[in-house]
């Protein structure tokens, strides 16, 4: 697997393509949850992306403080189905996280996380804050990093 990190406007079609059919995929048909994926914040992200023989097969996006959340934040964490098995999952994590470090130089971080993965998250160091909330009709939660 190999990451890159750019910004929206570093993007090629193609790569775009391919992460807004991967984010459809997974988040729109896989998870049957008709919500607006193409929201414009793409535009203020930094896009963490995972190749693999040069496809697109994990993703996140990242946003400094103040762009989506009061801390810096990890968005639209996404691997491939068939992909899952390898692990990829964690390895964007710790991609993302560290190009928080790298870009912004900070290391407190909020994610808005779909409930089921807790567990997930929690092996990266992230805590629940608050309740349980419904986002586009799944149940999500609030976890920090410090």
């Amino acid at each position: 697997m190999n990451f890159i990190t750019k910004k929206f406007q570093e993007l090629t079609t193609t790569e775009l393509y391919q992460i807004l059919q991967l984010r459809s995929e997974v988040f729109v048909v896989e998870q049957d949850c008709v919500y607006q994926d193409i929201d414009f914040k793409d535009q203020k992200a930094l896009h963490i992306i995972g190749f693999k023989e040069d496809k697109i097969v994990a993703y996140t996006r990242i946003f400094k403080p103040g762009d989506y959340f009061e801390k810096a934040s990890i968005g639209r964490v996404v691997v491939a189905a068939k992909e899952r098995k390898f692990g990829y999952g964690h390895l964007i994590m710790k991609a993302s996280v560290s190009a928080i470090e790298n870009n912004f130089k900070v290391d407190e971080i909020t994610i808005s996380a779909q409930k089921y993965l807790k567990k997930f998250y929690e092996t990266h160091q992230f805590k629940q804050v608050g309740e349980e909330y419904l986002e586009d009709g799944i149940p999500h939660i609030k976890m920090d990093k410090k």
